[in-house]
């Protein structure tokens, strides 16, 4: 039974089909009649519903599935920026909180939390339309600037079909859509770059820091590579974020952690204070990164499928690369450097996964286990800045890595599926490398610049860090609330007093003449 049903279902949408298709063949026929302009308005309309059958949406208003709606792309996206978000969410605050000391665990994922809540709101209200919008708002000789920092919240627009950029792109999915899939990407710079500030910053200063950040270093950088703008327009590329998104991230926690200044004298060690925790995080940060790379294409695409492919490969190879360093030059694995190989091996593989092969995926994969190694354990102490999780390294540095090689190993028969005629040195065109280096100087200086900046201007209004007494005793005097209930335990008695006198403060507030009466 249920065979002949979907045999007569199947059978029913065909002749439906037949019958509309005469019928359009019988209008264009006629000689006579309505208007000619009536007559193409009938056939469009037709046409809207052979488009709805073919895509069972024949139960939608017909304005739901317009014709330049792929809803199988569109179903991708959304799903793509799902797994982006669960990166942030839960996944790298449960990383940051696993990695963090034990009286810091909340503070820690509530700075990754509160990141990934302002930059929406941000976004909304500006950072979208910055970042993406289009026309430019500031173009120079026709190279894109800047976009119109204007809200993006009207019917209309987010449902309009996706344009952007200095150049009016198009995608064949919804604006709203869009809007989305590029929030979890601006979302995720800022959490990671908290890395680089865990265990001292003042948690105030932190929630003015983010949303400003956002709108002054993410959504410029964006516009200029992500967007088609000026650096786009030179020739450089940057497929799903290696720039953008990850030296942003780890030059601006050098800079922040500068500006900010160390960690207690005792606590400028890292001290991951829960395994599970770190795994669990590093896993969906791993697996939410095939929405990172994959959705890049705007598209369920064949260049989709190869960067998913193409970021699991260089991920592998580079957490066990990083397990081989730690065992040469510390004689055994460890848990956490293999998560953290894993981690350079998702940047350095994600200005390139769309534009690259399988072996050169490798060779990203061994790049990014060995040269972020070097530059954790060897350079960055020498440069006296307390990076408290060494995103400087694992992100910026890593970041930087996967650019230069894009542009040495940019294949033409990958990029044909995304970016015909983009090839990287090894295939004869020594530009891009040229121009990814360059590329990669100017984020870097740009973000630098401002981030420190912007946080010494906070810093005339906000301390920066909070107290030493606070940081002595971490989550309960910061948030009143610990991870862990033992924790209680070690609390000095002053520090129980006073939030018992803080919590009993508003009920004397709330009733002054039951006081005097008393």
């Amino acid at each position: 039974m249920e065979i002949q049903k979907t045999f007569s279902q199947t059978n029913l949408i065909k002749l439906s089909i037949i019958l509309i298709s005469f019928s359009i063949i019988l209008l264009s026929l006629h000689p006579f009649g309505q208007t000619s302009s009536n007559t193409t308005a009938e056939i469009q309309s037709l046409n809207q519903s052979i488009l709805a059958l073919e895509n069972h949406t024949a139960d939608y208003p017909s304005a739901a599935v317009p014709s330049w709606l792929d809803t199988g792309s569109n179903a991708w996206m959304l799903t793509a920026a799902t797994f982006v978000g669960l990166q942030s969410v839960p996944g790298v605050a449960l990383y940051y909180a696993g990695l963090s000391k034990k009286k810091y665990a909340v503070n820690s994922a509530l700075m990754v939390f509160y990141a990934f809540a302002a930059v929406l709101v941000v976004w909304m209200i500006a950072g979208y339309n910055a970042g993406f919008g289009h026309p430019a708002l500031l173009s120079i000789n026709g190279y894109g600037i800047l976009g119109y920092p204007v809200p993006a919240w009207l019917g209309h627009y987010e449902a309009s079909q996706t344009i952007y950029g200095p150049t009016g792109t198009p995608v064949d999915i919804p604006t709203s859509t869009y809007i989305f899939f590029q929030f979890v990407f601006a979302a995720i710079t800022p959490v990671l770059l908290a890395g680089g500030v865990l265990e001292r910053m003042n948690f105030k200063a932190w929630m003015i820091f983010v949303p400003f950040w956002s709108l002054l270093v993410y959504s410029p950088v964006a516009y200029w590579l992500f967007a088609g703008g000026w650096l786009y327009q030179l020739g450089a590329v940057d497929f799903s974020g290696g720039y953008v998104i990850h030296v942003d991230a780890g030059v601006g926690a050098l800079a922040a952690a500068l500006a900010i200044g160390p960690r207690l004298a005792s606590e400028r060690k890292l001290e991951a204070h829960s395994l599970p925790l770190v795994l669990a995080g590093a896993g969906l940060i791993w697996l939410g990164w095939d929405g990172f790379n994959g959705g890049d294409p705007g598209g369920a695409t064949i260049d989709a499928a190869i960067a998913v492919l193409n970021t699991n490969i260089a991920t592998a190879v580079s957490a066990i690369t990083w397990m081989l360093m730690d065992m040469a030059f510390f004689k055994k694995p460890t848990l956490v450097g293999a998560t953290s190989g894993a981690v350079t091996g998702l940047v350095a593989i994600t200005p390139a996964a769309g534009y690259v092969n399988g072996w050169e995926a490798i060779l990203i994969g061994i790049a990014s286990g060995s040269i972020p190694w070097l530059s954790l354990y060897k350079f960055e102490p020498r440069l006296k800045v307390d990076d408290t999780l060494g995103v400087f390294s694992t992100h910026g540095i890593a970041g930087i890595v996967g650019g230069l090689l894009t542009g040495v190993f940019a294949d033409p028969n990958v990029t044909k599926y995304v970016l015909p005629g983009l090839t990287g040195a090894l295939y004869g065109n020594f530009y891009q490398l040229g121009i990814q280096a360059a590329a990669a100087a100017i984020v870097f200086v740009y973000d630098f610049g401002v981030t420190f900046g912007l946080l010494k201007l906070i810093g005339l209004f906000v301390p920066l860090q909070a107290p030493p007494d606070t940081l002595a005793i971490g989550d309960y005097a910061m948030h009143g609330e610990v991870a862990y209930s033992e924790l209680l335990a070690t609390l000095p008695e002053s520090q129980i007093k006073k939030e018992e006198i803080r919590e009993e403060a508003p009920e004397e507030k709330e009733d002054p003449d039951k006081k005097k009466s008393d």
